[in-house]
This record gives C-alpha cells, sequence and structure tokens, in this order.
C-alpha cells in the first residue's frame, strides 16, 4: 500500500475505516481511504508489469540512502571528512533507543564530530526535536560554531538575561547550547523554569567529568542538575564526553554512570554486575587504533626535545632569596589555626608556581601583595591608635590591652613581611633578562627556523615576556596571544614602547591558522577548545605546570585529527632546581606505571590521560610544594613514600577494568563501515532530476540545475541552483549538500512514494532483488529501523549485498524514462524470484542485522538487460 505521507508500506490489520500499516519508519493507523494500492514484486512478475527503471531504481537508491544514513550517518552535511571511528560511534549509538552513552575518546578525536553525525539522522528523520547541549563556558560558542559550519545544525546560546517568567526560553528554543557554570547555579527561578518546559529528546554534556559525586563531599551542582531532569523525565537520551572518566574514585565513576542507567549502576550497587552491563554504555576510542578510511593509522607518535637552560648569577640570587621566603612562610604557617595555616599554605604554593614560570610572574604577584600588606597595615595603625587603654573598668582595659598587642604583633608581622617582599622585589631587579626566555628564542632559531610554533604558559605576566622577545627577534607583527581576558599588559614592543595588546581568541586563532602571524604564545584558559594543528606540529612547554595533565591537554591542541606530521614538542628546565628534579622522578614513575599497565593489557596502549585522570591535582601539588623542604640526599625516599599510591594495584585493575569493559572501534570493524560518502548521492540525485525533466549541469561534484516545480513548496527551496557540491572539501562558502538539504529531502520524498516494483535495467551483469529487512518489535528499546539488502546472481549461486552495495550498483546502471520496448519471459522471472527469494534467508544469517523477530519484505526485482530475452541461469 501507499500512503502519500508515509510511503509504502503493508498491511497489518484494518479496523473501521482506519488501516494499521507497517511504513519503513514504524508502524502507523491510517485513513484506509488514503491508501492507495501498489502491485508487489510477486503480483508485478506474475501480470508482467514492467515498469519504467527510473521509477524502480531510484525509489532503492533513495531507501538505500536512508537506510545507510539512518545507521551510521555517513550523509550527513559535515563538511569536514568523516573517519571510520567517528561514523562508528555513531552507527553504534543509533542502534538503540533511548541512546544512553559515556563517550571516554582519547581528546583530539573529534567529539563535536560525533555528536553532529548522532544528531543529525535523528534530527532529519524527527525522532529527536529537541536538544539540551551542557559545556563549560569557554566553549559554549565553539560547540554552536562548529555544529553549524560542519552540520548545519542551528541552536541558540543560553543567556540568564533572556531567561525570564515571561520570556518562555526553554519552550521557545528546541536546540540550545549551555554553560553548564551558568545553568547548574538555581538563581532566579532558573531551575523551576528548566523543569516546567518540555523535556529534552538528547541531552550532551561535554567534559561530563564535571559532573561528580564524592563520597564525602557530596555531589556537585552540575551532577544534582543532570539527576533532577533524568528524575524529573526531562531526558530521553544522554550521551556524557568526557577523556577522564574515572577521578580515581570508584564512588564518583559508578555515580556517573547512574546518570546514564540508574537502575544498573550506583556507587553502592555490585561492581562486577556494573562491569558485566559496562560495554553496552561505554565507548572509548584510543588514538593509536583511529585510521582514515583505508586502514593507515592517523596519528603519528609524539616526538619529545628536553632543552636546559641555567639561571644567571641575578636570577639565582633571587631564587635563593625565593626559597628562603617560602621556608620561612611555611615555619610561619604551622603556628597558625588550620584554617589561617592553611591559607598562608595556599598563597606560598601560589607564589612558588609563578616562580616556576619566570621572575616577572612572581614580582606581579609580590608588588600586588605589597599594595594590599600596606592598606592593611595603615588600617591597623588606625585601629591601634583607638584602643586607649586607660578608659574604662580593669575588664574593658584587660581586653583592650590584649587587642592591642595582637595587633600589634601583626603589624610587625606585616612589616616583616613587606621588609622580606621588598628585598625580593628588589633582587628582581637586579634580573636584566631572563635566561628561560633567552633559551626559547635559541630553541626555536636551532630547531624550528621556519616553522610555526604554538608556545604555552601558565601566567600572563610570563605570556608578555615571551611575546615581547618574539617581537623583538622575528618582528611585531610575527606574534599573537591568547589567553582568557584577550587582553596582554606590559608588552615591550621592538622600538621600546610598552604596550598593551587586544585580540580576540577566535581571531588570533583564524590568523595562525591561516599562516597571518607565526608564533602563537597562549595560556591554558586562552588555548581551551581551540585547533591548532592546520599548519603547526611545533609545541613549546615554556613552563611546566605541576600537574602533568596539562601537558598532556597542551600537545591535544596540536595532536589531534587533521595533523599530517608527528607534533615536535619542547619543555624547558633548569636542571639545578628541585622541581626539575620532580619533574624527572615523576616522568620516570609515569614510565614505570605505562609499562606495568601495558603488561596486563592485551592490547597496550598510551592510558596516560586516564592515569592522569585519576590523581587529582592534590597529589603533584604536595609533590612540587614540599619538595623544597627536603634534603635533596632524601629525596628519593621521600618521593617514592608521597607517589606510592599513584599508579599502584588498585589503579592498575582500574584502568584495566575501564578498557577493558569499553566498547571501542578497531580496525577489524573497518569492514563494517560503508565506503560510501556525498559524492554517492549524485547518481541518485540527477535521476531525481531527470525523472522530472530538468536537464542538470554536471561539473566534477558540483551539480546546476533549474528546481522542479512540484518541489518548490517550501521558502526554504531556490527556484534554481547553481554549483550544489557533493564534496566535504568544498569551501565553506558553497553550498554543501547531503541528507538534510532541503531539495535532497525532496527528492527522497518523491523517490520513496515511486510505485513500480519490476524493471529491466541497462548496466547490470545479473539480476538483483532488494528486500527490505526490520523487526516486528515496536518498544522503546528497539527503535524502528530498516536494512536494505540486495540478492543477486543466477540460480545456482547466490549472493548477498549490503545496502551501499546495492547503491554502488545502481549508480552504475544507465535507467530510462520509458518501460523497455522488448518482452521479458514471466516464467524466467518467476523462476528466478523464487530460487533468491528461497536464498535470502540463508544469505540474511551472513549479516550483522541485529532484528529480532525479523521482517524480511520482497522490495523490487531488476533485471539486467542483456539477460531481457534469456534464462534465469
Amino acid at each position: 500500500m501507499l500512503h502519500p505521507r508515509h510511503g509504502q508500506g503493508t498491511v497489518l490489520l484494518t479496523e473501521r475505516d482506519t488501516t494499521v500499516v507497517r511504513f519503513a519508519h514504524g508502524i502507523e493507523q491510517v485513513l484506509t481511504n488514503e491508501l492507495t494500492s501498489v502491485a508487489s514484486v510477486s503480483e508485478a512478475v506474475t501480470t508482467g508489469q514492467i515498469a519504467p527503471s527510473i521509477e524502480v531504481a531510484l525509489r532503492i537508491q533513495g531507501d538505500v540512502i536512508s537506510s545507510v544514513n539512518e545507521a551510521w550517518g555517513v550523509f550527513t552535511r559535515s563538511r569536514i571528512s568523516l573517519l571510520p571511528h567517528q561514523l562508528w560511534v555513531c552507527h553504534r549509538a543509533l542502534r538503540t533507543w533511548p541512546i544512553r552513552l559515556l563517550v571516554a575518546d582519547d581528546v583530539g578525536m573529534g567529539k563535536t564530530i560525533e555528536a553532529g553525525l548522532l544528531l543529525w539522522p535523528l534530527l532529519a528523520n524527527r525522532k529527536v526535536q529537541r536538544v539540551l547541549i551542557l559545556s563549560p563556558a569557554k566553549l559554549v560558542s565553539q560547540w554552536q560554531m562548529r555544529l553549524k559550519r560542519m552540520f548545519d545544525i542551528r541552536a541558540a546560546t543560553y543567556h540568564s538575561d533572556l531567561d525570564t517568567d515571561r520570556t518562555d526560553f526553554w519552550g521557545i528554543h528546541q536546540i540550545v547550547v549551555a554553560s553548564l557554570p551558568t545553568l547548574r547555579a538555581d538563581r532566579n527561578g532558573r531551575h523551576e523554569r528548566l523543569l516546567d518546559a518540555p523535556g529534552w529528546d538528547m541531552v550532551l554534556v561535554d567534559e561530563a567529568h564535571h559532573l561528580y559525586a564524592d563520597e564525602e563531599t557530596g555531589k556537585t551542582l552540575g551532577f544534582e542538575l543532570v539527576e533532577r531532569l533524568n528524575m524529573a523525565g526531562k531526558i530521553a537520551s544522554c550521551v556524557l564526553f568526557t577523556g577522564t572518566p574515572h577521578r580515581g574514585k570508584s564512588f564518583g565513576f559508578w555515580s556517573l554512570m547512574s546518570l546514564l542507567d540508574a537502575e544498573q549502576f550506583g556507587p553502592r550497587k555490585n561492581e562486577a554486575g556494573m562491569l558485566q552491563a559496562l560495554p553496552r554504555f561505554l565507548i572509548r576510542n584510543a588514538k593509536q587504533k583511529a585510521t582514515d578510511m583505508k586502514g593507515q593509522l592517523l596519528f603519528k607518535p609524539v616526538v619529545q626535545h628536553p632543552e636546559t637552560f641555567t639561571y644567571s648569577s641575578a636570577e639565582e640570587s633571587f631564587y635563593d632569596l625565593m626559597s628562603e621566603f617560602i621556608l620561612a612562610g611555611k615555619a610561619y604557617a604551622t603556628s597558625l589555626s588550620r584554617t589561617e595555616g592553611g591559607q598562608v599554605m595556599l598563597v606560598l604554593i601560589a607564589l612558588q608556581k609563578l616562580a616556576s614560570s619566570s621572575i616577572a610572574a612572581v614580582v606581579a604577584a609580590l608588588r600586588t601583595r605589597v599594595k594590599r600588606l600596606s592598606a592593611e597595615a595603615a588600617k591597623s595603625r588606625t585601629e591601634l591608635d583607638s584602643l586607649e587603654v586607660d578608659d574604662g573598668d580593669e575588664v574593658d582595659q584587660a581586653l583592650r590591652r590584649w587587642l592591642r598587642d595582637e595587633k600589634q604583633a601583626r603589624l610587625r608581622l606585616m612589616e616583616d613581611e613587606g621588609r622580606y617582599l621588598a628585598d625580593l622585589i628588589a633582587a628582581a631587579g637586579q634580573v636584566t633578562a631572563e635566561t628561560r626566555i633567552g633559551r626559547i628564542v635559541e630553541v626555536i632559531k636551532d630547531r624550528f627556523p621556519t616553522e610555526p610554533v604554538l608556545l604555552f604558559t601558565e601566567y600572563k605576566r610570563t605570556q608578555s615576556l615571551v611575546v615581547s622577545a618574539l617581537m623583538a627577534e622575528f618582528g611585531q607583527g610575527s606574534v599573537g596571544f591568547m589567553n582568557g581576558d584577550d587582553r596582554l599588559e606590559d608588552v615591550r614592543l621592538p622600538d621600546g614602547r610598552v604596550t598593551q595588546m587586544a585580540g580576540r581568541r577566535e581571531d588570533v586563532c583564524d590568523a595562525f591558522n591561516a599562516g597571518r602571524i607565526r608564533f602563537l604564545v597562549s595560556t591554558e584558559a586562552g588555548g581551551e577548545g581551540i585547533d591548532l594543528q592546520e599548519r603547526c606540529s611545533a609545541l613549546i612547554h615554556v613552563d611546566l605546570p605541576w600537574n602533568p595533565m596539562r601537558l598532556h591537554q597542551r600537545v591535544g591542541r596540536l595532536n589531534r585529527y587533521g595533523q599530517q606530521r608527528p607534533v615536535q614538542v619542547v619543555s624547558l628546565r633548569n636542571p639545578d632546581t628541585v622541581e626539575a628534579m620532580i619533574w624527572q622522578k615523576l616522568e620516570q614513575k609515569l614510565s614505570s606505571i605505562m609499562r606495568a599497565i601495558g603488561s596486563a593489557m592485551d592490547e597496550p596502549e598510551d592510558l596516560m590521560q586516564l592515569v592522569l585522570g585519576m590523581s587529582g591535582d592534590s597529589l603533584f601539588d604536595q609533590l612540587f610544594s614540599e619538595a623544597v623542604n627536603v634534603p635533596r640526599e632524601k629525596l628519593d625516599a621521600w618521593f617514592d613514600g608521597r607517589t606510592g599510591t599513584l599508579g599502584g594495584e588498585s589503579a592498575i585493575k582500574t584502568v584495566r577494568d575501564l578498557v577493558g569493559h569499553a566498547a571501542s572501534f578497531d580496525l577489524s570493524d573497518l569492514k563494517d563501515v560503508p565506503p560510501v560518502d556525498l559524492p554517492d548521492l549524485m547518481p541518485f540525485f540527477q535521476n531525481a532530476l531527470t525523472l522530472n525533466r530538468r536537464r542538470p549541469k554536471i561539473e566534477g561534484h558540483s551539480v546546476s540545475f533549474r528546481t522542479p516545480d512540484d518541489w518548490l513548496t517550501s521558502h526554504a527551496i531556490r527556484k534554481s541552483y547553481d554549483n550544489l557540491m557533493f564534496d566535504r572539501s568544498a569551501p565553506n562558502s558553497a553550498d554543501l549538500m547531503g541528507v538534510g538539504h532541503p531539495v535532497l529531502e525532496k527528492a527522497l520524498h518523491q523517490s520513496a512514494r515511486l510505485q513500480g516494483a519490476v524493471c529491466v535495467v541497462d548496466g547490470m551483469d545479473a539480476p538483483l532483488m532488494v528486500l527490505e529487512v526490520s523487526s516486528r518489535v515496536t518498544d522503546l528499546a528497539t527503535p524502528s529501523r530498516r536494512a536494505i539488502v540486495g540478492v543477486t546472481g543466477t540460480t545456482e549461486a547466490f549472493n548477498v549485498l549490503r545496502d551501499w552495495e546495492v547503491l554502488r550498483l545502481l549508480n552504475r546502471c544507465n535507467l530510462k524514462l520509458d518501460p523497455p520496448v522488448g518482452a521479458v519471459e514471466a516464467d524466467v522471472l518467476k523462476q528466478w524470484r523464487e530460487a533468491a527469494a528461497a536464498a535470502a534467508d540463508e544469505l540474511l544469517e551472513t549479516l550483522d542485522l541485529q532484528f529480532g523477530s525479523r521482517v524480511v519484505k520482497e522490495s523490487a526485482l531488476l533485471w539486467p538487460a542483456s539477460k531481457q530475452a534469456g534464462d534465469a541461469t
């Protein structure tokens, strides 16, 4: 039966004036008088109804395009080439509904592409209409921009001033990207409005490890928000993205998994049972296994270049004085209460981190501290003057005397600290040039004489020094910067003037990728979520953050999909410092951990990101901040004691369990990924235009044409198109074709309503029976899905073709608008059809279709013109 909106289907039941019909998208109950009878393949063979080949083949081409795209997302309008592991993630997700997944791919594997690939087929078939994407604040605009640029998915960004009782923000916008740090705070009734709004068909969470629950400190606000949405039934499908799903505590990991399925997972449930269920919910793809469509590995090993430098005598004097100050401050902190002592220690640790970057960075903090101390000292002197001991009774005088003594003691401490800080600032004034910065310029000239270079530092003061030095050596127009403020102070220009620079990080990133600037100096905050691999493969760590995970994330800005060369990484250290010694021991420890994990894995891979993600900042802060107190002869034993739990047996077991119970793509899966792309849509679209009596102009992968009148039903469809592109490498300004483009949707809609079942085709060597395979099961856990399968060959030997192979076969055929002139012997057709149908069941068992209670429908029979008067063999 044929329905004007739903296309062809099979009647299941007639009740009064309605009929229940199984269509490609699922079961519908429609008015009987809306249905038109269509001859089945069997009826057409028996009665000799031979249709024009373009009507039959065009319908099958359209069915296959929809089938392949619904399963793999391969025909989405992404402007970058799709990779096997990305298509595999999409295929893996689309096999179930609702979708509940944690995707823990390595950094740089293309999570935004995976999200877009997953969303587009669901949006195209209207399975999903409302989408909420939660991300870190700095990545909101990036998510919005990439979804639009890569997939033409238009999303609104959440702004709190637009969300009021009067605006109905959540009801108006169907696809929203929101900052999780903003949304998690329940201000001005925000959560009540969100919970009152219609539910979300899909929620995506980027950097999902921020949804954390701790056994002692409780749940983060972000965790509580998603949990509330779940409990209120506002989330149908949910996909979490994070490269570090396990933060070292099983309680936190299983709590995170409970957001996907609270019945299956939870911090107090049986871990063995949860591990068994984990592969259905956890996906992890590693860089070492990522390939292109030809099976070639995408990522090359990172090449490390350790470089050293030594302090000048003036720098040495400053750092010696700085160490004395730190030690004295720590001794003082131990004499205070736990709260006050902890606050002092945090300040000292911050100063140590600054000092490990540059003298300029720490001096800026010291000057700020001096100003604060001066203000506090002046306030204390004023308060002292007001505390006259002579007035009042004896008790009051005693209290005033005690307060005065306390304030005098505090004032002396501030004055002592002020003198110490003044000495430090004076010592810094003797440093005319920082050797670290000079060494960076030397390294660039020696190792990267003509290449673009990305440089990372933790602090803006150091950033200013590096930018100034690069300008002096290579020219003012050669350098750009990125940080969280989009401005940089105290930059010295080559002519000696000191100025402030400003620039949006997106603009600077574009300039660097386009080659308009050679150097880009970034902080971690500035580089978050930015892709810089288009031209650059050289990275310099100006300083070394205490947490090795930060180094891993820095390298990830270059070592990501699209990088054509091995990434070269330079790290600078002064080997005479305690910090450098700790780094050396830490690297040895991490290498040992990787070897231990590798020996416990069936396929060793780089699991550094997972291991570091389990460690947290506190361990590394303790290592670097406390090492300065340890005599060097005792440093080895002290380090071993402090890092005893890092990478221990429990950590190795956790990583092994996590990786061993995660689903992942490997080379053996490559055979299942359909090797088709946008150019494979061109023959179908050309045939659709021909059916509508249009003669398109074809130039390479572009098509120009006048739009058929029957397609002009929407303002989104133009009357004519010039150079509509079927090529992902087309310029961004080009109109890119793909599933979801309004004119392709019109062609697919029209093709699904064509009625021919049997035809004769030019360009085929053997007959082809096309089968539509689906499942009778229609509950929520089994999404309505179909597969198109071909059976071809002779009555003596049949072969099965997957959907994309059917498409490739039909794309080579020469289709006609008119039926064939000669007759086809009905007995020959019938004999071949019966033999093919008999062989179909066995052939279908060779395909991994995963349909419970399978339904097989004969969709079409295409007979080769060369056998028009011949036999079935």
